[in-house]
């Protein structure tokens, strides 16, 4: 069986990057390819040593000394506590489910055999480009692997530009990559605008597998309620004003709150499989995640998209989404959040989904010289 490797984002904390992994894996496995996933990682980053921290926290005024002490001594280390516990529900997925190499690189000393151990290597699906994440690393654009071996597959740049100072960079980077496709429409501007090249935009790899293959793969949440309930995940963090609202919506509805987002509930301690169990039989879901919105198409649950505080929005992959399904109306400046939530029709979304799965499906077999892909 021939073998490729799968260059994306290794984080042990982000229910769509471990779902996409395992999708786009499970996917290249239908096609006859065994897949894995190369555990890339940066070098540790250098702190300053403690006496100097210490003594840089001195000349902080008093107050602030108190504050950063509470915080380090009692709310950080429950937070690590609670964030080590987590990320082992994490690997615990991740060993079970996605195949990952059993030695690691690093993004910028690729070992030089690396080309010829595999017979294609393809980029994505998650944020790879985005330089805020990756740095620009030339990992990620696949560099060191033979021109004809790299494909990119619905990669994410996650911002709508390029900066200035960057975009040769990137134009070069590109150019060097056969196979180009990405998850969002900002994205294959960045690449018309950088190269002139026009690349399909394709569906994250999670749209890609049934909703019968995921209920599969779910495993029954430990908290998850008896009763009826709805799912909040938001990223970015909820205001006040979305609090309010949402737990008047749940009061009326008599629905239990599943919050996954807030370290502080007991439901942060969830992990992907159990992600999926707490989505599939939901009443609704509320979130300001592409994932998030993802799975709600996937199990035809009612949902509304929030804008994501406390950050840039990097809201061009959800609105990309949503155009494609017909689904502009569940963004919550389109709807009421109290009238609408439950009004929505996805009998239109199979033949769209359909359709994308076969454009997508295509894209991969012409890339890897399957012989009956479709021209696209």
């Amino acid at each position: 069986m021939k073998k490729i490797a799968v260059i994306t984002l290794n984080g042990y904390f982000n229910y769509g990057n471990r779902l996409q992994n395992y999708a786009l894996q499970e996917t290249l496995k239908s096609l006859g390819f065994l897949a894995e996933t190369l555990v890339i990682k940066d070098k540790p980053n250098e702190s300053a040593p403690l006496k100097v921290r210490f003594l840089n926290l001195l000349k902080k005024p008093p107050d602030e000394i108190i504050k950063r002490l509470i915080y380090k001594i009692i709310v950080k280390k429950r937070e690590d506590k609670i964030n080590y516990i987590r990320t082992k529900l994490f690997r615990k997925f991740t060993y079970k489910y996605i195949r990952e190499t059993d030695y690691d690189i690093y993004a910028d000393v690729i070992p030089e055999n690396l080309s010829g151990k595999y017979e294609y290597f393809i980029t994505g699906s998650d944020q790879v480009w985005n330089p805020a994440y990756t740095k620009g690393a030339s990992v990620y654009f696949l560099t060191f692997a033979e021109e004809h071996k790299r494909i990119a597959y619905a990669p994410s740049f996650g911002v709508s530009e390029i900066a200035s100072e960057h975009q040769d960079y990137y134009k070069k980077m590109l150019a060097g990559i056969p196979y180009l496709s990405v998850r969002e429409d900002d994205g294959a501007g960045i690449i018309k605008n950088l190269t002139g090249r026009e690349v399909p935009v394709l569906v994250d790899p999670t749209l890609l597998l049934t909703k019968e293959q995921w209920i599969k793969i779910a495993k029954k949440a430990r908290y998850k309620p008896e009763g009826e309930y709805l799912v909040t995940y938001f990223l970015g963090g909820m205001t006040d004003i979305y609090k309010k609202n949402i737990k008047k919506l749940a009061k009326k509805m008599r629905l239990e709150i599943v919050n996954l987002g807030d370290i502080k509930e007991k439901y942060y301690l969830t992990g992907p499989d159990e992600f999926i169990d707490y989505t599939k039989d939901c009443s609704a879901v509320l979130t300001d995640s592409y994932h998030g919105t993802i799975f709600s198409i996937i199990f035809e649950k009612p949902f509304a998209v929030f804008d994501r505080s406390g950050e840039i929005p990097m809201i061009s992959r959800i609105d990309t989404l949503l155009n494609k399904f017909n689904l502009q109306g569940r963004k919550i400046g389109n709807m009421s959040l109290k009238k609408d939530l439950f009004k929505i029709d996805f009998s239109h979304v199979p033949n769209i989904l359909e359709a994308e799965r076969k454009k997508s499906l295509d894209y991969l077999k012409k890339a890897l010289k399957i012989e009956d892909a479709e021209q696209l």
